[in-house]
């Protein structure tokens, strides 16, 4: 059965944060808040707090996740005091903005290639960023046919009811369509368990989540064709 429809992870897949949400943009955030922090802490600390973004148990979407996130970096980047709520509240309100970003350099040609051969694209997102803003900042309409939030629907990756409605925007049947995303967890946990199939991406060093049976790895889009004509 031919794929029909491709739903694509936004962060770390499509598009990677710049200056500002490294190590030196963390110190610069906790200096308007009256912190100090190390910068040369930050890889550690990012390791450190991502336990804070697994305990939504529920999948609900709450600001207050990603905000104990940010604050867990800066209080592991030896941030203390009044400043870190407010801190860690900013850092997760600027997320938002796609100016803080940079598109991958294989994202517009194979969107454009999947676009040309017919595959219908959409995307399905755990953030808060507005994604009709996301894809007129990166000229990226002409290929989109649906986009989900999990801040407009409500609930997160992996739970099922956003890749189902996200399906029923596109207009998609589950058994032809595939999620590509950089998380085991969220993206391709969440795709299976709904019937879809799934692509994992790791554009970096492989993590230490164990990979699924049978779910392609890639290290770049460009390779995401061959491997659809291959599902």
């Amino acid at each position: 059965m031919s794929t029909t429809t491709v739903f694509f992870d936004v962060d770390f897949t499509l598009i990677y944060p710049g200056p500002t949400f490294d190590g030196e943009g963390y110190r610069q955030f906790a200096a308007r808040h009256g912190l100090a922090v190390d910068p040369a802490a930050f890889s550690t600390a990012v390791t450190s707090a991502s336990v804070e973004l697994d305990r939504a148990q529920d999948d609900i979407y709450r600001a207050e996740l990603f905000i104990r996130y940010a604050r867990r970096v800066l209080e592991q980047m030896g941030g203390a005091g009044p400043g870190l709520d407010p801190c860690a509240r900013e850092i997760y309100e600027e997320w938002a903005a796609c100016q803080h970003f940079s598109l991958y350099d294989d994202v517009q040609s194979t969107l454009q290639h999947l676009h040309t051969t017919g595959v219908r694209i959409g995307l399905i997102s755990n953030t808060h960023r507005c994604l009709a803003s996301f894809q007129s900042h990166f000229k990226l309409e002409p290929y989109i046919s649906a986009a989900l939030s999990s801040s407009d629907h409500g609930y997160m990756k992996p739970h099922p009811s956003i890749f189902e409605a996200a399906l029923k925007l596109a207009d998609a049947t589950p058994t032809e369509s595939v999620m590509v995303g950089d998380s085991v967890n969220h993206d391709i946990r969440g795709a299976l368990q709904v019937g879809m199939k799934g692509v994992l991406i790791e554009r970096s060093a492989p993590s230490d989540t164990p990979r699924l049976e049978g779910v392609p790895v890639i290290r770049t889009l460009t390779d995401l064709p061959g491997v659809l004509r291959g599902l």
